[in-house]
Order: structure tokens, then C-alpha cells, then sequence
């Protein structure tokens, strides 16, 4: 038995969780720990609200009211939905909680007095009306690589970029909305770049076992090359650094959110959280620490908590951290600053008692390698066409017809043909690739063969149709339903991850002890000769289409209610003759536009004007044709950067699979050039 320890991201306490949330970590993350636990493993799953940083302060301002206050209220809404929910965490703790200050502080200290930190005075910004230094994101400004007049003092939210505030164009503080003054104060540095060859050499030995998107990321901040960052903020919310001299300052909120689960886990354990933490004496005894994630923590989780640790000296590093990208809604990018959201909170009150119908969308969906889309009206689809026609029906009719027929007990199971076989067969077939991958983190297409395992019950009960057959051959009839019963068992067993709702009740139906029996699906012998089942009720239940329409007239109110009202003016708007037709935002939002380089190039065989590139896009490498030969030398493109229409639907060009377009930009010669950024850009940054 292998010890795991499961942490997924600590929501941020500044507002309530969203589907996006809910389908970018927690319900993966519950998947997997459901398995382990059904495997019989030794698992703890950590998480808890992240309660400290600028966002929350900014928010507290806004609404009158302290810190404390906001995360108050956000925390007990996320425990609160997270439990409703069904997200089996281990235990739900909070960031501002004695404990964590007490860890954080002792880590912090920990690492000052190994020499770790570099002191460095820095010019940092100052509100001279606010009387106070602003942390990054109390500056906005314009941008200094794609322009954006909105960016943030730490990031840019438009191209992805990561930045200093110091390297704004024209900041102001979002305090008073003045100009900032540059003022020194003293902060304590993480040196990055002391760890790079260390960071590098383990990021190097996960290449086979990471997702490629998780992988590529990380390396593409390595080639880059990492720089010190500091691990200290003035600011006056957050675990105070545990210095003297360090008043007005607190651990840089990305230091100290990662040790939340540290914190976390010795609340749960205060005696034992050393030994899912920290290296044993016979490495063999290490736990594995698997983080889930979002796309947009991927650095912090495999890079900068890592270098932590190894600065620390103790401690284990992940295992695994398989982060998923985003899940967009309706065609649009989940806003809660503009309410575009589905809130687990208010769907659990318009949906009460449909958990495992909203865990069975959002898997099927899930953005495991890519961005997905959902969809009110696929959610209906889904519900209706597959929980409620396949796998709802299914054990609603086997339980029906044994009722009918045996009077609520299981029949006996006499001679089994080759169907029958073939049918138990499959469950245990399928159970063993469902298995396996959950065991690559592969959530979205485990439940695809889950739901072939019901497919196959269906159409094993129509085949046998033993409805038709009972007067003229009872003992077959007797067969067929025994055969039926077990089979819904392993159903019920190979469901625990993905719907436990369904799983539980289904089991309750059968009568069978929640006890494991993982390892047995297949089985013949779940239920004897005799043994009484309950009644049939219903599973699942159809998802009306006034109940669908009311979902979409909310989001599109909150559509209304959030468009600007500071729209160009008809006048301003450039003359359209010469343009193609307007396209909405909701359409040019779904292109996937990348910056990727060109590592070879060559001529196609038979096509004069065709050139087989392929694409290092920072997540993969992918063969583009494209048809620019009579423009360009092969010799001459390598190394270079082009713009990339990555989610274009792959097809066939002179038998060769192109996965994508590159952007060309054509004058009225006709003559082609690149679409390329100006300045040197990460493979894979995204162009909006």
C-alpha cells in the first residue's frame, strides 16, 4: 500500500467557485482520490481557502468592510458548496488560520537562517496620497510587450506576459489613481536562478510521466531563465515576516499559499503530517504528492514551491501535477467580474440533487489538453441521452424485471452462455483500461468507457430480451437477470469516482455493503441466490427544456447587465467595403492563437507550393503544411516565429495530417511575410 498525498489549488477567498473551477481541479481531483480509496491506498486530501493578497484587500476597500471580513464570507460559502458538492477533501482548511501563520512564519525563518533569501533594496512604488507602497496589483498600466493600457503590476492579463511594476508605461496606483513615486524599501529574494540546474534536471526526469502542456510550460520559464523574485510584500494583510526590522511586511502571498498545505495537512495530522511531507529514511516510504491545478498556477506548483523545498532540504517533491487549461462557457471566457459564470453554489439550489449529473458533464468536457467549451443546452444532451437513456435505464429495468418475474429476489444463476461471459467479461476488461486511465490522470476519457460498460449492459438486455422469453424459458430468464444484477454491481463499483450519488444508490437498491470491491468487477458472485433487492426508483431524471431556458436567460442578463455602455461611436467605426463581414467576439474568442517557432522545414513531394513545417508551440510539436513554398526557401524559415491558429481542426493535405494554420499577412503585390511578434515571445504565449 502506497501513501498519497492529494492537494488541489486553494481556491482564492474573494469570491465563490465556478464550474471552471470545479472542472480545471477539485472534480479531478476527487476522481482520483475516490480511486485510490476504492484501490485500498493510504490518501489525504488537502486543501483550503487562500485567504491573504492584494485582491482581497482591494475587494475589502471596495465594500467598506476588513479583510477578515471578505474571506469570512467566502470561505464558509466555497466549504460550504465543495461539501453539498461532494468533493471528499480529507479536510478543508484556511490560510488565515494560527496554524498556517505559525508554518509559514517557521518555513520563512527556516530558510533566512540557512542564508537562503537575498536582501535587496529596491525602488519600489509609493501612493503619496494613499501614504502606503502598492503591491503589483495596486498598479495598472500600459503593457510594454503587447500594449495593453490595463495590465497589472506582476502580469499582464492580455498576453500572459510576467512583469515588474516598474516596467509599466504610465502607471497609477489604483488607490487614488495617481501617479506612483519610486521609493526604496528592503525586501527579501528568493535567488531562482540558484536552482536552475537543479529545477531543470527534475523537470527533465518528468518529461514522460507530465502532461505535455504542464511540461512545456515549465520549460519554456527555464529556457527563459529564471530570476530572483521576492518572497516579501509591504503590505498590511498577510503572515507577518518574522524578522526584526520587517514591520509594515508579510510573506509574498505565492510564498506562503503553497505552505497552506502543509499547514493543512499538520491540522489534520499534528502527529503524523511529517510522514506525508518529508523525506524517510527508506525512500521506498515517501509519499507521493500529486498537486491538481489550473493552467495559470502551473509555475508556482512546479517551479517556485519546488525551489522552496529543495531549498529547505526535508521535504518531497510532486510527483505528479497534472493541471488542466480552462473551460469556457457558452463560447465565452468565464468572467466573475462580469458574472459570466455558473456558480456551484447556485446550481446546486436550481439543480438540488443533480451533483453527479453536473460531475458527468464537466468530466466529459473536462479541458485536460486543451481549452473546453460548456454549454447549456450539451449539458441537457448529456443528461438526457446518457444518464438518464443509458445508465439510468439499464439498472431501472434489470431492477424492474426482477421484481416482476422473482418477486425482488436475485434469481438463480444457472448455465451462462458465451453472451453472459462476454457481458462480465467486459465489465472487467473495461475496468482494468479505466483503471489504468485514471492512473495517467486521463479522467475524460475513463468516463467514456465507463459509459461503454453501461452501452454494453443495454445492449445485452435488448439482445436477451428476457421480458418476451419468461413464460416459454424461465431458467434463461433466471440467467439473464442474475447476470444483469451482477453486472449492475461492477457498474455501481467502477461509478464510485465519477458519480458517487449514482454509485451509492444503486448499491443501496442492491442491498451490497459499500465495502471494496474494486478489484472484483466482473465478478458473478456479488449477490447469492435469494438476496433481496430494493424496489426500483429512478436514477436519473430528464432535464426539461424550461429549466435549460431558464439558465441561459440568467446568463444572458448578466450579459445586458455587464455590456459597456462606452461603445464606439457610429462615426468612429472604419469603413467596412473593403472588410470581410463582422464577426462576433464570442466567435474570434474561440480561435486559439499562439506564438510557436519553426524547427524544420521541407518541400512536399508533388505539390510545387507546399512546405511540411514542423511547430514547437511550447505545449507540443505538431506538423503544420502550408502553402507558402513559392515564397519561401525551407532553409531560410527555420528559427523563426510565426503566429499559429492552433485549435483548427486537423486535416489531411497530400496524405500528410496538418495540425493547424500559420498567420500570413499579404500585401497588394501579393506578397507574403510572417505575422510575427516584434520581440522574442515563449513559444506557446497566447495572442487576444
Amino acid at each position: 500500500m502506497s501513501k498519497y498525498l492529494v492537494t488541489a489549488a486553494l481556491p482564492y477567498a474573494n469570491g465563490p467557485v465556478h464550474i471552471g473551477h470545479l472542472a480545471g481541479c477539485y472534480l479531478p481531483a476527487d476522481i482520483y482520490v475516490r480511486y485510490l480509496r476504492l484501490k485500498g491506498e493510504e490518501v489525504k486530501f488537502i486543501c483550503g481557502s487562500d485567504e491573504h493578497g492584494v485582491p482581497i484587500t482591494i475587494k475589502a476597500r471596495k465594500e467598506g468592510i476588513t479583510p477578515q471580513q471578505v474571506v469570512d464570507k467566502y470561505h464558509a460559502m466555497m466549504k460550504n458548496a465543495f461539501a453539498d458538492f461532494g468533493i471528499s477533501f480529507d479536510i478543508y482548511s484556511r490560510t488565515s488560520s494560527p496554524v498556517h501563520h505559525q508554518t509559514s512564519a517557521a518555513f520563512f525563518k527556516d530558510l533566512y537562517e540557512k542564508n537562503i533569501f537575498t536582501e535587496e533594496i529596491t525602488e519600489q512604488f509609493y501612493d503619496e496620497e494613499a501614504k502606503q507602497f502598492l503591491a503589483d496589483r495596486y498598479i495598472t498600466g500600459t503593457c510594454p510587450k503587447c500594449g495593453n493600457e490595463n495590465a497589472y503590476g506582476d502580469q499582464c492579463e492580455n498576453c500572459g506576459s510576467s512583469l515588474n511594476a516598474t516596467d509599466l508605461i504610465n502607471p497609477k496606483s489604483t488607490l487614488s489613481g495617481s501617479a506612483p513615486v519610486l521609493r526604496k524599501t528592503k525586501n527579501w529574494f528568493l535567488p531562482l536562478e540558484k536552482y536552475q540546474d537543479q529545477l531543470s534536471d527534475w523537470i527533465k526526469s518528468k518529461k514522460d510521466t507530465w502532461k505535455i502542456n504542464v511540461y512545456g510550460q515549465c520549460n519554456s520559464w527555464l529556457n527563459d531563465g529564471l530570476r530572483p523574485r521576492a518572497m516579501t510584500r509591504d503590505l498590511d494583510w498577510g503572515v507577518k515576516v518574522p524578522l526584526p526590522g520587517a514591520e509594515g511586511k508579510v510573506l509574498y502571498v505565492w510564498f506562503d499559499a503553497p505552505i497552506g498545505y502543509i499547514s493543512a495537512t499538520k491540522e489534520l495530522l499534528p502527529n503524523d503530517w511529517e510522514k506525508y511531507w518529508k523525506q524517510q529514511p527508506d525512500k521506498k516510504d515517501n509519499a507521493k504528492l500529486i498537486h491538481f491545478i489550473g493552467k495559470d498556477n502551473i509555475v508556482f506548483h512546479c517551479l517556485i514551491f519546488p525551489a522552496m523545498l529543495m531549498a529547505q532540504g526535508e521535504y518531497i517533491l510532486p510527483e505528479n501535477v497534472p493541471a488542466n487549461e480552462f473551460l469556457n462557457l457558452e463560447g465565452e471566457k468565464i468572467s466573475t467580474s462580469r458574472n459570466w459564470a455558473v456558480w456551484l453554489h447556485e446550481y446546486l439550489q436550481d439543480f438540488p440533487g443533480r451533483e453527479d449529473e453536473l460531475r458527468y458533464v464537466l468530466t466529459s468536457i473536462a479541458p485536460e489538453t486543451k481549452d473546453s467549451d460548456f454549454s447549456w443546452k450539451d449539458y441537457q444532451a448529456r443528461v438526457n441521452n446518457e444518464l438518464v437513456s443509458i445508465l439510468g435505464n439499464f439498472v431501472n429495468r434489470v431492477i424492474v424485471l426482477t421484481h416482476k418475474f422473482y418477486d425482488g429476489k436475485t434469481p438463480p444463476q444457472g448455465t451462462l452462455t458465451d453472451a453472459d461471459a462476454q457481458l462480465l467479461k467486459t465489465a472487467k476488461v473495461k475496468g482494468g483500461e479505466i483503471t489504468s486511465l485514471l492512473e495517467s490522470y486521463r479522467f475524460r476519457d475513463a468516463l467514456f468507457e465507463f459509459m461503454n460498460v453501461a452501452r454494453a449492459g443495454n445492449k445485452y438486455l435488448t439482445e436477451t430480451e428476457p421480458w418476451k422469453i419468461y413464460k416459454e424459458n424461465p431458467t434463461r430468464v433466471a440467467t439473464i437477470l442474475n447476470t444483469c444484477l451482477q453486472f449492475s454491481a461492477s457498474l455501481a463499483f467502477l461509478a464510485k469516482p465519477f458519480l458517487p450519488h449514482f454509485a451509492d444508490n444503486v448499491l443501496s437498491l442492491l442491498k451490497l455493503n459499500d465495502y471494496n470491491n474494486f478489484n472484483k468487477i466482473g465478478a458473478q458472485d456479488f449477490l447469492n441466490e435469494g438476496h433481496t433487492i430494493q424496489p426500483a426508483r429512478h436514477l436519473f431524471s430528464p432535464v426539461n427544456d424550461e429549466e435549460i431556458e431558464k439558465q441561459i436567460e440568467k446568463l444572458n442578463k448578466s450579459k445586458l447587465q455587464n455590456t459597456p455602455t462606452n461603445s464606439v461611436a457610429e462615426n468612429q467605426k472604419p469603413e467596412t467595403g473593403n472588410f470581410k463581414p463582422e464577426t462576433s467576439f464570442e466567435d474570434f474568442s474561440k480561435l486559439d492563437l499562439r506564438i510557436a517557432t519553426i524547427l524544420t522545414a521541407e518541400k512536399v513531394e508533388k505539390a510545387d507550393k507546399l512546405l511540411k513545417l514542423t511547430l514547437d508551440t511550447g505545449l507540443d510539436q505538431r506538423t503544420v503544411v502550408s502553402g507558402i513554398a513559392q515564397y519561401f526557401k525551407p532553409e531560410d524559415i527555420i528559427g523563426k516565429q510565426v503566429t499559429l491558429l492552433a485549435n483548427l481542426a486537423p486535416r489531411k493535405i497530400k496524405g500528410i495530417e496538418s495540425k493547424g494554420m500559420i498567420l500570413m499577412a499579404s500585401n497588394e503585390k501579393g506578397e507574403l511575410c510572417f505575422v510575427s511578434p516584434a520581440d522574442h515571445f515563449s513559444n506557446g504565449s497566447t495572442i487576444s
